[in-house]
C-alpha cells in the first residue's frame, strides 16, 4: 500500500502541471484587467505648498510682492495646484494680516496693570479690508467652539478680544482664507484642501465648506496630521461616513501620501466609502527641495512612471545662507528642477503623462473576474504542492487536498489574509520549482557522481571528468536552462497578479507581505535541495551531517555567511539604502534603458546561473553555485510583488535583467574557457 501510495503522488505531478497551465491561463484574464486599470490615469498633478511659500516670503523685504512675483513663476514652470491649509492665527500673522498678543503683553502695550482674572487673547487687523475679511471667519470658529469673540479697538484700528489664552486661541484651525482662494484661483491655480481633525466635527460648517471647495473646481483634498476629517468623532457621531457623503456629492476624491511611517488614521475607511477614489502623492521635503534639479527631476519622472505617482507635492522652507549672508529658500531651485530643458516636466510628459488635476484609477472588473480568480487559486494551490512534492514526495496529494480546503475556509473567514498568504506561497514555490527542475537537469546530463574525480588526468582541474560534453554543447544547454527556468519562476506573476488584483494594493492601502521570506525561503530550499538530494538517499546525507566534525573554518564560513546574508535582507524592501556610486549607476541604467533593471539579478544571480551550469555539466560540485542563481528567479518575482509598480514597466525589467545577465553569463564562459585553457597549459611548467 505504501508503494502504491508513493506512485500515485509521484504520478500526480503531471496533473499537478496540468492543473497549473489552466490556472495560468485563467489568470491571464485578470493580468489583462490590471494592465487597463492601470492605462486609465494618465494625468499628473504638481501640487506646491503655499504655507511654506508664505513662510518664506515673511523673511523678504516685500512679502506680497515676492509671493506674487514666485506664484507666477511656479505657475510658468509647471506647478497647476496650490495646498492650502485651514488658517491659524498664526499663519495670519506671517501673512501680515493681523498682529495678536496675550494679556501680559497687551498691559505692557497700554501701560496698565495686567488683570487678575483674565487671560485673553488680543486680535488686531492691520488693515479695514483685513478686518472685513476675517472678522467673521474668525468670530464664527471661536464661536462654534463656545468661546466669545467681542469687537476691540487700539489706536484706531479693529480688533477682537478672544477669551481664551493666546497659547489655545493660536491652535484653533480656520476656514481656509477667502481672500487667498480667491487670489489663487484668479492667477489659474487649482486649489487642494488641506484639512486637520483637531476640532470637534460640525457637519453643518464642513457642508458649507465643501460647497466652497466645490464652486473652486476642488477636485481632491489632503489630510493635515495623523487622522483624517471627522475620525476622533467617528465613535459617536459616524462623522467619517457623514464626510464621505459630503465629498461624493461633490465629486471629491482624497489623496494618500507615499511612504508615511503609519497611515492617517480612518484613511482605509473613508477611502472605502468613497469607492476608492484616491490617488498617490509623493511629497518631496524641504531639506530634500535644495538637492540638484536633475536629482528632483528624476525623483519625479519615477515616482510618476514606476510608482502610479499622479500628484507630486513640493515644499520649501526659509534657510540661513552663512556664505551669502542671507535668508535663502529653495523656490529658484524648484523651478529650475521642473522647467529647464530636460527637467521634470519635459520627463513626465514624455514617459506618457500629461499635465492637470489628478484622477483615481478607473478600475478595470470584468464580470467573470471571480471565476478566472478561483481557476488561478486552484492552480496557485497546485504550484505549492508540486514545490513540496519535490521535497516530500509522499505529501504531495496531501498537500494539494489540504491546500484546497484550507484556501476556502481562510477565504471565508479572512480573504485579505488569504490572498497575501496564498500570493506569497505561490511566489516561493515557482523559483525554488524552476532551480529544482534546472538541478535535476543539470544531475542528468552533467557527470554521474560515482565517477566524479574518478578519471581525472595530469593537467585537469580536480574533479573534472573528461570526454563528458564539449564546451559549445555545454553552453547551449546552459543558455536553454536558463529560459526554461525564468520562464517558469515568472510562472508564478499571474498568479500574484491576480490574487492581489485589487485598486488597495495598487493604492498601497494593503501591502503584499513577507518580501524578506520571499527574498530568503527559495535560497534555504534550493541550498537543501543541492546539500541533500544529489545522489544518495537524503537521510543517509542529513545523517552524515549530522555526524560531521564542526571545525573553526566552518564557524568561519557560518559567520561571514551570516553577515552576507544581513546584508542581503537588509537590500530588500524600501528600506535600504545605496551608495552615491550605486545611485550614479542606477540613474545611467535608468538613462540608457529607459527602465531600469535590477543588479543583483544582472550583475550577479543570471550570470552565475549561467557559468554555474556550464560548470555544473562538467564539474559535479559547481551546482552549488546554483543556491546563489536562484536569488534572480526570485528577485524576477519580487518585481512583480510590488503591486503599486505597473504590469508593464515590471515586465519590460525583468526582461532587461535576463538580457543583460545573459550577455554577462556567455563573457562569463568565455572567461572561465580562456582561464582553464591557460591553466592547463601553464600547470605542468609550474611544476616544473
Amino acid at each position: 500500500m505504501q508503494h502504491k501510495w508513493q506512485r500515485w503522488n509521484l504520478n500526480s505531478r503531471k496533473w499537478l502541471w496540468i492543473v497549473v497551465v489552466i490556472g495560468l491561463i485563467a489568470a491571464l484574464p485578470v493580468v489583462y484587467d490590471r494592465l487597463q486599470t492601470e492605462k486609465s490615469s494618465k494625468t499628473v498633478e504638481i501640487v506646491f505648498d503655499y504655507r511654506d511659500l508664505v513662510d518664506a516670503a515673511s523673511y523678504r523685504a516685500n512679502p506680497q510682492d515676492y509671493i506674487s512675483r514666485q506664484l507666477d513663476r511656479l505657475k510658468e514652470a509647471g506647478v497647476q495646484s496650490m495646498a492650502v491649509y485651514e488658517n491659524t492665527l498664526e499663519d495670519y500673522r506671517k501673512a501680515r494680516r493681523v498682529m495678536y498678543w496675550g494679556a501680559q503683553d497687551i498691559a505692557n502695550l497700554t501701560d496698565s496693570v495686567i488683570p487678575e482674572n483674565e487671560n485673553y487673547t488680543y486680535v488686531l487687523f492691520t488693515s479695514k479690508a483685513n478686518a472685513e475679511a476675517l472678522a467673521p471667519t474668525i468670530r464664527d470658529t471661536f464661536s462654534d467652539l463656545g468661546i466669545r469673540a467681542e469687537d476691540w479697538n487700539f489706536r484706531g484700528q479693529q480688533g477682537l478680544i478672544i477669551e481664551t489664552p493666546v497659547e489655545d486661541a493660536l491652535l484653533k484651525p480656520m476656514a481656509p482664507d477667502e481672500s487667498t482662494l480667491i487670489t489663487l484661483h484668479d492667477k489659474g491655480f487649482h486649489i487642494v484642501p488641506r484639512l486637520v481633525d483637531s476640532l470637534p466635527y460640525n457637519e453643518e460648517a464642513m457642508n458649507r465648506l465643501i460647497q466652497r471647495f466645490k464652486s473652486l473646481d476642488v477636485k481632491r483634498i489632503l489630510f493635515e496630521g495623523d487622522s483624517v476629517k471627522g475620525f476622533n468623532d467617528n465613535e459617536d457621531l459616524q462623522s467619517i461616513a457623514s464626510f464621505a457623503e459630503l465629498l461624493k456629492q461633490n465629486g471629491i476624491g482624497i489623496a494618500t501620501i507615499e511612504n508615511l511611517k503609519e497611515q492617517q488614521k480612518g484613511f482605509n475607511k473613508l477611502a472605502f466609502l468613497l469607492d476608492y477614489n484616491v490617488t498617490r502623492l509623493y511629497s518631496l521635503s524641504e531639506n530634500d527641495s535644495t538637492l540638484k534639479p536633475d536629482v528632483i527631476a528624476d525623483r519625479f519622472a519615477l515616482a510618476t512612471k514606476d510608482r502610479n505617482i499622479r500628484m507630486l507635492y513640493l515644499n520649501t522652507a526659509p534657510t540661513r545662507n552663512t556664505a551669502k549672508a542671507q535668508i535663502d529658500d529653495s523656490v529658484d531651485n524648484l523651478v529650475t528642477s521642473l522647467s529647464e530643458p530636460g527637467g521634470a516636466v519635459d520627463k513626465i510628459k514624455d514617459n506618457g503623462f500629461t499635465l492637470g488635476q489628478a484622477a483615481a484609477f478607473d478600475v478595470v472588473d470584468s464580470p467573470f473576474q471571480r471565476y478566472f480568480k478561483l481557476a488561478a487559486v486552484i492552480g496557485a494551490v497546485a504550484m505549492v504542492a508540486l514545490m513540496i512534492s519535490y521535497f516530500v514526495p509522499w505529501l504531495t496529494l496531501l498537500a494539494w487536498t489540504l491546500g484546497l480546503i484550507g484556501s476556502a475556509g481562510l477565504l471565508l473567514v479572512r480573504p485579505v489574509l488569504f490572498e497575501q498568504a496564498l500570493a506569497l506561497a505561490v511566489a516561493i514555490s515557482a523559483p525554488t520549482v524552476a532551480m529544482v527542475l534546472a538541478i535535476r537537469k543539470i544531475n542528468r546530463s552533467g557527470p554521474p557522481l560515482a565517477v566524479q574525480g574518478a578519471t581525472t588526468v595530469r593537467g585537469s582541474i580536480p574533479g573534472s571528468v573528461q570526454g563528458v560534453m564539449n564546451p559549445q554543447r555545454r553552453l547551449v544547454q546552459s543558455l536553454v536552462l536558463y529560459v526554461k527556468t525564468a520562464l517558469i519562476s515568472l510562472s508564478a506573476v499571474p498568479f500574484v497578479i491576480a490574487l492581489l488584483n485589487n485598486i488597495t494594493y495598487s493604492l498601497v492601502l494593503n501591502q503584499f507581505r513577507g518580501v524578506s521570506l520571499l527574498h530568503i525561503a527559495p535560497i534555504g530550499l534550493v541550498a537543501i535541495y543541492v546539500l541533500l538530494y544529489r545522489g544518495e538517499f537524503v537521510l543517509n546525507k542529513t545523517g552524515k551531517l549530522l555526524r560531521t566534525p564542526i571545525t573553526l573554518a566552518m564557524v568561519v564560513a557560518a559567520g561571514v555567511l551570516g553577515i552576507i546574508g544581513l546584508y542581503y535582507l537588509s537590500r530588500t524592501g524600501n528600506s535600504g539604502t545605496a551608495s552615491s556610486y550605486e545611485l550614479a549607476f542606477r540613474n545611467f541604467m535608468e538613462n540608457v534603458f529607459g527602465v531600469r533593471p535590477r543588479s543583483k539579478e544582472f550583475l550577479l544571480a543570471h550570470p552565475v546561473f549561467i557559468l554555474g551550469t556550464f560548470l555544473a555539466l562538467k564539474y559535479r560540485n559547481a551546482a552549488y553555485l546554483m543556491i546563489v542563481a536562484v536569488i534572480g528567479q526570485l528577485s524576477m518575482v519580487d518585481t512583480f510583488a510590488h503591486i503599486h509598480s505597473p504590469v508593464l514597466i515590471s515586465l519590460v525589467r525583468g526582461l532587461l535583467g535576463l538580457g543583460l545577465g545573459l550577455i554577462l553569463g556567455v563573457i562569463a564562459v568565455i572567461v572561465w574557457q580562456i582561464a582553464e585553457g591557460c591553466w592547463k597549459r601553464w600547470l605542468p611548467l609550474l611544476k616544473k
